[in-house]
């Protein structure tokens, strides 16, 4: 079966489909999620996205990230993905939405508006090796150095809602 992605507008109001791969070749502006974990310590989940994965593989970025499905609640999708890619469920809310737009390897392009979700968990995870490389729970002041230190390491879209999360003190 065919994946597809919700095309937006810059207002988040869908305007139609499109494969999955064929938006990430043209750049149309999609729906995205993108969750947020941290630990009683304060810590953030990490995650390496798996080597084999079509763009970005190897990079480490937030806990989870996905695309909603048509008819599909950003909410919902968020859910999903973690318990698929991660073994893992909690209650998430909602933070943020922001629009990116990346040009990655091979003529792919994100251009995505990212829903952000944080939840709060202690459970250790039990990666899919399909989506997950390697998983880790650290401090966001280190995090922001190896950002600093080698923005290249990571996702596309980790540094800005990273970012954003900090200077929204969504880590106290």
């Amino acid at each position: 079966m065919e994946e597809r992605v919700v095309l937006v507008d810059e207002a988040d109001v869908e305007i139609g489909t499109a494969p999955k791969l064929e938006a990430h070749v043209t750049g149309k502006l999609h729906r995205a999620i993108s969750v947020f974990l941290l630990n009683s310590g304060g810590e953030m989940l990490l995650q390496r996205r798996a080597s084999g994965k079509y763009h970005s593989g190897g990079l480490w970025s937030n806990a989870c990230c996905s695309h909603p499905r048509p008819g599909e609640r950003p909410e919902d999708a968020a859910t999903r993905r973690l318990g698929e890619e991660l073994g893992l469920a909690t209650a998430l809310e909602f933070a943020f939405s922001f629009v990116y737009r990346a040009e990655l390897e091979d003529g792919l392009c994100e251009h995505e508006l990212d829903h952000v979700f944080v939840g709060r968990i202690d459970a250790m995870p039990t990666p899919d090796a399909v989506e997950v490389e390697a998983w880790r729970w650290t401090a966001p002041d280190d995090i922001e150095r190896e950002l600093n230190e080698d923005p290249s390491r990571f996702t596309a879209w980790f540094p800005p809602a990273f970012g954003q999360l900090r200077s929204r003190r969504a880590f106290a």
